[in-house]
């Protein structure tokens, strides 16, 4: 007597069709989304995070009520430098006279802050409120 031949379900097919189609998926969105961020310029977004960074550090310290020149005047310092750098970051404002009244403002801020530290967490707290609020007036035009 013979058996009964099985008929072999095509699901297992399906399945492994479907798991090959994904991973290939997969890996094409992440090459192109690679490509994509090949293409852009890291140094604009780079900039900002780094300025914020050492903004919120003042306020931090405000925070903590290490508010002396010596813990102050070097984040200050180093906002003023990168601040020089706004104009290479975004080289497409460059020649806007709203970017450029903006950015003067920021380091005319930074100028005075360092031409007489805050000695004080009050003194502090102005300078990390205008430095704030120069980068929030410039990010409502430009962002």
């Amino acid at each position: 007597m013979t058996e009964p031949s099985r008929t072999q379900s095509n699901a297992s097919r399906y399945l492994f069709v479907l798991i090959a189609g994904l991973l290939v998926g997969i890996v094409a969105t992440v090459m192109a989304m690679r490509a994509i961020q090949a293409r852009q310029d890291p140094f604009p977004n780079s900039l900002m995070n780094v300025m914020a960074r050492q903004s919120q550090l003042l306020g931090d310290s405000r925070k903590q009520n290490r508010c002396s020149i010596n813990d102050s005047t070097p984040r200050l310092q180093t906002l003023r430098l990168l601040s020089n750098d706004m104009d290479l970051a975004f080289p497409g404002l460059r020649d806007d006279t709203r970017f450029q009244q903006h950015a003067s403002r920021f380091r005319a801020t930074l100028n005075d802050a360092l031409a007489s530290p805050p000695a004080d967490c009050t003194a502090l707290a102005a300078v990390t409120e205008q430095l704030g609020n120069d980068c929030k007036v410039c990010h409502q035009d430009f962002r």
